[in-house]
């Protein structure tokens, strides 16, 4: 079986763990957390970083530090995972549905305008699968009404947009370190921002707000959301050959387009727009609208045949829990609707090798030509 993913952990996992262990410093105390942090703010351009137990925490933390609450309307993209809204719903707020651009699979950044009322708070980017959403005009729109800007920036270590960083846009952006991420950690994520305020603010929610004089007197709900010294040593041995790992996920790229070019009848990843070469964080597939498969039957015949595959996300209007609570009623976004019925990835985790990358390739000729 070829997997979806599969982590490459030959560089100095072993050996810091191996410290952790050696030197007692297992939990959240221990001094790998601030090498990390440090070394990652200053990788994504950042003046601060705080590191918490997985990426949903760090778009928890991210969204509660910046006031949004009951009421408030935050814009953002149909087509992701549902971590992304979680927070929003829970604080009372109102998300507001952006449809994908059918090229790139981000979310549509000319509907954004359209969307903006007197109750808009924040805008929340997610950039997907490889390539970034335009940031630009989405900082414009964002300065003119006066925005905040989230940039979810989970699949993007090491990406860049028009040579700045992805992770550096915004008031705050967040990353996850869960194992099919460039950078791994088992699970984990990382909040950074250039606000102090901000950054003392996410460092309290994930921390149970205690406080400095009386720890045990609460003036304000947060949560434990603290990373362990044991994932931070992992993750500082990952940061370290973040280039490696995107070089070697862009070859991926490139050896899967060259040998699935010739496939009429599904849609490849864009390889690159203006603004940014794709880092191929999964290699995804749409399936052409007149298929006579669907995505189902697809990933079950690849199955058969070995190769593993994960459907694309659901987008946010057809998620059930959603709809119970009566959000997105009479709302249509077809193209992310398209993406969720006829997407699904095939294995692209860093430790694959160019020879199961041609297996893959002659498995899918096999099941679609």
């Amino acid at each position: 079986m070829i997997p979806v993913n599969e982590p490459l952990l030959d560089g100095n996992e072993k050996n810091y763990l191996l410290e952790c262990i050696e030197t007692g410093w297992i939990s959240s105390e221990g001094p790998f957390i601030k090498q990390f942090e440090d070394k990652f703010a200053e990788k994504v351009g950042r003046s601060y970083a705080i590191a918490v137990s997985n990426g949903t925490a760090a778009l928890d933390a991210a969204i509660e530090a910046l006031g949004i609450g009951p009421g408030d309307e935050v814009i953002m993209p149909a087509f992701t995972i549902i971590s992304c809204i979680g927070q929003i719903v829970r604080a009372g707020a109102i998300p507001v549905l952006v449809d994908s651009e059918p090229l790139t699979w981000n979310m549509d950044i000319k509907q954004i305008e359209g969307k903006i009322t007197s109750r808009s708070k924040a805008i929340l980017v997610v950039h997907i699968y490889g390539l970034p959403v335009d940031m630009n005009p989405v900082l414009e729109i964002a300065r003119h009404y006066q925005l905040k800007v989230i940039e979810d920036a989970a699949e993007m270590h090491g990406q860049a947009y028009r040579g700045r960083p992805c992770g550096s846009f915004g008031d705050i952006s967040t990353f996850s370190f869960y194992p099919n991420k460039h950078i791994t950690t088992g699970e984990g994520g990382m909040i950074v921002t250039n606000d102090e305020q901000l950054a003392e603010d996410c460092r309290s929610l994930r921390n149970l707000c205690f406080q400095a004089k009386k720890r045990f007197v609460h003036e304000r709900l947060g949560w434990n959301f603290r990373m362990t010294n044991l994932q931070a040593a992992l993750g500082l041995a990952q940061l370290e050959r973040l280039e490696e790992f995107v070089s070697r996920k862009r070859n991926m790229g490139r050896l899967y387009t060259e040998l699935l070019a010739d496939l009429s009848n599904v849609q490849l990843p864009l390889a690159s727009t203006e603004y940014a070469d794709n880092i191929y964080w999964v290699f995804g597939l749409v399936l052409a609208d007149n298929s006579s498969l669907d995505v189902e039957q697809v990933m079950c015949m690849l199955g058969e045949n070995g190769i593993g595959t994960r459907p694309f996300f659901c987008p946010m209007n057809q998620q059930p829990v959603l709809k119970r609570l009566g959000l997105f009623a009479e709302e249509s976004y077809p193209e992310a609707d398209r993406l969720y019925r006829q997407g699904f990835y095939i294995p692209s985790g860093l430790a694959l090798k160019e020879e199961q990358i041609r297996e893959v390739a002659k498995v899918l000729h096999k099941v679609l030509v």
